[in-house]
Formats: structure tokens, C-alpha cells, sequence
């Protein structure tokens, strides 16, 4: 089974990396390969690096209020881009009134700020292995 692919992109002028840093950490630990584009992203910066890396999932991070605009934006273009079939959850500081505005826009899960690293490696070990399952390999 190949290594599992992970974009880690922090959007807008978003410049807080400790919890992405934690994040892209625990996913090494986990075994996963972790691309991290850096800081000041815009959502076609991001959506193009999925692509090109192959990316099975993409991890958003947040602090700055910018969710809204940019995170659905990267699904969108991840879906005229012929790549609407990854992962893409959306993490940091993220209003409960705003997580099922990003669900319905076509992110798979928020992760708010304190969730155990363990529980974002388990759904995204979940995830591809459910996704192995259907595609037959």
C-alpha cells in the first residue's frame, strides 16, 4: 500500500504554524508523507499543489477569519480541476456556526483547535481505507 499523501496549506495572511507544525508531525509519526506548502497561500496556490503532488488529502488551517471565503474556494477548484475526489478537511479556530456551512460547501470534516492529533491520523487512515476499499485496491 503506498504512503498516504497529505497538503497541509495555511490560506490568506494566516501566519501561526505551532498547530499545523503539531499536525504535519503526528502525520509523519503515523507514517504518512506530509507536503506543506507554506505560509500566504491563495486557494488556486493550494488547489494546484494538490494536483500536482497527487495529494489524497488536503488539510486547511485557519486563524485568521478567512475560512469561509477560502476553504470552499479550494474545493471548488479542486472539482474543476478534475480532483474533487480528495480529502479535504478544514482545521484551527473555526466558529460551530461556520463548520456546517464548510460541510455543506464539500469539506469532509472540521477540526476544531484542541482535537487530539490522534483523532485527525484515525479519520484520514479511515478515510483512504475506505476509499481503497470501494476503488478495489
Amino acid at each position: 500500500m503506498a504512503r498516504i499523501r497529505v497538503l497541509l496549506a495555511k490560506l490568506g495572511l494566516d501566519a501561526h504554524t505551532i498547530g499545523v507544525t503539531v499536525i504535519a508531525q503526528a502525520l509523519r509519526d503515523a507514517g504518512m508523507e506530509v507536503i506543506y506548502s507554506g505560509l500566504r497561500q491563495t486557494p488556486e496556490m493550494v488547489a494546484n499543489t494538490a494536483i500536482q503532488e497527487d495529494a489524497d488529502v488536503v488539510g486547511l488551517s485557519s486563524l485568521s477569519a478567512a475560512h469561509m471565503s477560502h476553504f470552499p474556494r479550494v474545493v471548488e477548484l479542486l472539482c474543476e480541476g478534475g480532483a474533487g475526489d480528495k480529502l479535504v478537511l478544514g482545521g484551527g479556530v473555526i466558529p460551530e456556526e461556520d463548520e456546517k456551512a464548510l460541510l455543506e460547501a464539500g469539506l469532509e470534516k472540521v477540526f476544531t483547535m484542541g482535537t487530539e492529533t490522534g483523532e485527525i491520523v484515525a479519520y484520514i487512515e479511515d478515510w483512504v481505507a475506505r476509499r481503497d476499499a470501494q476503488r478495489g485496491t
